[in-house]
């Protein structure tokens, strides 16, 4: 018991003392912070949420009255902007579907079949809607036919095309179209490919493998490349943009959404992976501002069309290697007071043009006469062999009729 006494007694006199000494403390304190002689600390810790800036040394604006200092720090923030919605929804009524309805010839058949294209509304008059697109979008065709952002579908007629550089007018009657469709359609903004730079940000918009329109980014990502591939040459813009078939003659939009390159999958192909091309719109504006002037030309009954007189076939690309015939129309044979014979087109000829357009198969010719009546005057070209090799002859050709040809 007096050992639990002292423990006790211990304890209370270890309380007193630590109170007296906490009570001193605060005491003498409150003392000098009275007298002046210790601060009185308010900080208080909070956690605050971190931010990282990046700041430049920029000159102050002129409309700052206190330049006292020529410099200031101040944070820049930047921003990439990554949505185009506001620039697809302005261009999109401006860019339509092609559907070529043709027919693939073979040895021993011939089959029908559709093959899908895009193209772009450039301009319009008192009676059609033009609509520029590749030419090979719409190349031996047998009907064409546009649809529109509304989903509206309308036959199309071919107004001028320019093989070369892969470029087509195409015309719609205005007539066709109900309103409806004339309040959504809109007539595209051209722009300057001239004034492009390398890594500019780009927007392709086309019917990438038919299912409709689609939306592709990129940059531009080189500017003109010289290409010569499949008779198409010149000067070409390359982007990154996804261009896919069914994107030929459809937009490359710079970011303001102007048409500064017509899409090409011909161009290229898809045998690479991130490298599609496109026409500069710089370039093409003067062809397709000819080619818009040209007559339209529509379909004739069978009765009504303009007749050559000939047998012909289509030069295979081994003969054209091999033999180095001239790509075009081989005429097999020439029939007897015929629209070709009193031209002068003999056997063994070439034809290689029709009227200004490019000739490549004997399905083509036949597609192009097809719009011409019986009496009409065209020019062809022809490759005649000589004893230098084969020369280029123009003749005028007045097409002989249905009849004509029933009697040969």
């Amino acid at each position: 018991m007096k050992t639990f006494r002292k423990i006790v007694l211990s304890s209370l006199c270890g309380l007193l003392f630590g109170a007296f000494a906490a009570v001193s403390f605060f005491v003498v304190r409150e003392i000098g912070i009275t007298m002046g002689l210790l601060e009185e600390n308010t900080n208080q810790q909070t956690l605050e949420p971190q931010y990282w800036e990046e700041t430049v040394t920029v000159p102050l604006p002129d409309a700052v009255e206190d330049k006292t200092e020529p410099e200031q720090m101040i944070p820049v923030l930047y921003t990439v902007q990554t949505d185009v919605t506001k620039v697809v929804d302005e261009v999109m009524p401006a860019i339509v579907s092609i559907t070529n309805h043709l027919t693939y010839n073979y040895y021993y058949y011939t089959r029908d079949a559709d093959a899908s294209g895009s193209g772009i509304i450039i301009d319009s008059n008192e009676s059609e809607l033009l609509v520029v697109t590749n030419y090979h979008v719409i190349e031996d065709n047998n009907g064409i036919t546009v649809t529109f952002a509304d989903g509206s579908d309308v036959a199309a007629q071919v107004k001028g095309t320019d093989a070369t550089r892969d470029l087509a007018v195409i015309a719609v009657k205005i007539e066709d179209l109900d309103q409806e469709t004339l309040e959504t359609i809109a007539i595209a903004k051209m722009g300057d490919s001239d004034s492009l730079k390398v890594g500019e940000p780009v927007i392709a918009i086309g019917n990438a493998l038919g299912y409709g329109q689609s939306v592709t980014t990129g940059v531009v990502s080189a500017l003109d490349r010289e290409m010569n591939m499949d008779n198409v040459n010149g000067t070409f813009i390359q982007t990154d943009a996804a261009i896919n078939p069914g994107n030929s003659g459809g937009a490359l939009l710079n970011i303001n959404g102007e048409v500064i390159g017509i899409n090409s999958n011909k161009i290229g192909g898809s045998t690479v992976e991130g490298m599609g091309y496109a026409i500069p719109i710089s370039a093409a504006k003067p062809i397709i501002g000819e080619l818009s002037l040209k007559e339209t030309r529509e379909l004739l009954p069978e009765e009504e069309q303009g007749y050559l007189g000939i047998s012909g076939a289509t030069t295979t690309a081994q003969e054209i290697l091999y033999y180095g015939y001239p790509e075009g129309v081989y005429v097999a044979k020439v029939y007897e007071d015929t629209a070709a014979e009193n031209a002068g087109v003999r056997q063994g000829d070439f034809i290689v043009s029709f009227d200004g357009e490019t000739i490549k198969s004997m399905q083509s010719l036949a597609n192009k006469l097809c719009y011409y009546a019986a009496g009409s005057t065209v020019e062809i070209e022809v490759m005649r062999q000589t004893a230098r090799g084969y020369h280029k002859i123009t003749l005028e050709v007045t097409l002989g009729s249905k009849s004509d040809m029933d009697r040969e």
